[in-house]
Formats: structure tokens, sequence, C-alpha cells
């Protein structure tokens, strides 16, 4: 079997002429699909060739032409794209490559609205979704069936997480509420446009009938909820969102707790009788996985590995 080249971010940086840091922005952004050899990142030659294609620009003719090509990223051939930020993906993934050897799993580091929209696309098989709707009250669900027209998923609990504001130890200004985030010099950091955080904030904003104008720093966006505490933590902001367990990992800030929500993970109908997404499904209702993921904590694994809907 011909073994495809693959290159890490250093390579990537002196190939492109651009420096390491960009190619990590890159690659979080969704931009350049990236996957991890234990705690190595690896772009595959092909897909950098993708990135640089997209890149220069496409003419109709070839847009046709890829609009009328097959899934690129299906899990029958043994290659599976993972998309989401959160590090259980990462244990995910490690543990599924060890149970099937000859299997790779590639991580895609990218937001929820982006992750579906990569499944509708065809160009990943298996992403993550914590998206609240406040007309209805609820999770994902809504926003499946608007981004996945016609196409038949299937909706499985990774777990439950509590997001909220990640302030200043003591929390000095007294930020308890979505409202407090209008008070006077008061810095927020935000997450990028189509994060299961931004939409929260934006959902909880029209609620209010509060104009992001009013919040100072609203264009202030990080790539991570890791990258925001740190901006809380280094005193570059007073306020951001995220979830508890980035509070954790952060020294100098506390965590204040707003809303319970439900992470999940969406999957095509299609796929769910291949061997790698039988693979998936066992790993998420072992008891090994769940150990791991309670050492962690900041996750609620209730129903991690219960299969919430069939669209």
């Amino acid at each position: 079997m011909t073994e495809t080249i693959s290159y890490t971010p250093e390579e990537v940086a002196h190939i492109l002429k651009i420096t390491r840091y960009t190619v990590y922005e890159m690659i979080k952004r969704g931009d350049l699909a990236a996957y991890r050899i234990g705690r190595k990142m690896r772009i595959e030659a092909p897909d950098l060739e993708n990135y640089i294609h997209k890149s220069k620009g496409c003419s109709p003719a070839a847009e046709n032409q890829l609009a009328k090509t097959p899934r690129p990223y299906a899990p029958s051939q043994g290659r599976l794209i993972l998309c989401g930020q959160d590090i259980l993906l990462d244990i995910l993934a490690r543990q599924m490559e060890e149970g099937m050897p000859a299997a790779s799993c590639l991580r895609n580091y990218i937001g929820s609205i982006d992750g579906l929209l990569a499944l509708y696309h065809g160009t990943a098989n298996a992403v993550t979704t914590h998206l609240w709707d406040s007309d209805t009250d609820s999770y994902n669900l809504p926003y499946i069936r608007r981004l996945l027209p016609g196409h038949h998923t299937v909706v499985i609990n990774l777990a439950y997480r509590m997001e909220g504001f990640y302030v200043a130890k003591g929390n000095p200004k007294q930020i308890l509420t979505w409202g407090d985030l209008t008070a006077p010099s008061l810095r927020f950091v935000n997450r990028e446009p189509g994060s299961g955080a931004r939409v929260l904030l934006d959902e909880q904003l029209r609620l209010l009938d509060i104009h992001h104008s009013a919040i100072e720093g609203y264009t202030h966006e990080e790539l991570s909820h890791l990258a925001v505490a740190s901006c809380v933590g280094r005193k570059e902001a007073d306020v951001g969102l995220g979830i508890e367990k980035a509070a954790l990992q952060v020294s100098g800030i506390d965590f204040i707790p707003l809303k319970r929500e439900q992470y999940d993970l969406v999957i095509r109908q299609e796929d769910m009788g291949t061997a790698m997404m039988k693979n998936l499904l066992a790993i998420l209702r072992s008891q090994s996985f769940h150990d791991e993921i309670s050492g962690l904590g900041g996750y609620d694994l209730a129903r991690t590995g219960e299969i919430i809907a069939e669209l």
C-alpha cells in the first residue's frame, strides 16, 4: 500500500513561508485538515494541496466536478474525520485507534456550526455540537434539522457541561448575569462565530434585547475555551464565556456557572453500521472511557453514549 506523505506544522510553515503559529490557527479554524499522532500534529500532503488549491480559487467547471465527487471521508474506508474542540474527543480518537490499529481517526478543531456544515458537505462524518436554541430552550436538534436538510442523522450524547463566565479571582467586578456584560469599562473576550459559546451569548442578548455593540470587547475573539480563560487570567479581559473544564486549567480565575449544556455527537445514519462507528459507540459506552473522562473533572457522563435522537 502506498504511504501518504504527511508534514508537521513546522514543515507546512516552511512550505507556505508563514509562521508555525499561523499554521496552528489555520488548523483551529478548520481551514487546514490535521490529525494527531500522540501529542504530534500532522497534515497530509493531499490536504495541504487542497488548501493551496482553494486559496487560489476554482473555476466554475472545477467546482461542478467537485460537486459530483462522492464523499471523500467515509468511515468504511478506515478513515474517520472527527470535528470538535473538546479534549474528550482526543481521548476518544486515541481509544478508537488503539482498538482498530489499521484505522485512522483524524481531528478537525472547528466549532459547532462549521462542524455541522462539514457533515452536510461530506468533508466529515462525526461532528460535535452544543448549540442552544432560545425559541425551544433546547440544544442541538433544531440546528441539526436546519443545517442538514435531506440527511438522516443519529445524535449521540457525549456529555453535559456547565457553561459560564470566567472572571478574575474573587469576582471583583461582581459579574453574575448576562446583563452585567454591558457595565461601563467592562472588557469582554468572545468566541468566534459558529462556536456554541458564541451562539449561546447571541441568543441570550437577543432575549434581553441587548445589541452586541453595547458590550466592550464583543469583537475580541479567541478560538477555544482555554484561550478565552487564559485571556482573563492574564488580565487582558475582565470576563469571558466558556466551559467549566477550562477554568480548572487556568490559575487566577473563578467560574460563574450559567447554563448546563448538552454536548452531542452527530453521525449520518448510513454510517452507523460501519466497523468504525460501532467501535466509536462501544468506546463511548465503555467503563474505561468513562473512568478517563471522569478523572478530568467538569463533565456529567450520565447519558454518554445514549442515542438522543434519530432525525
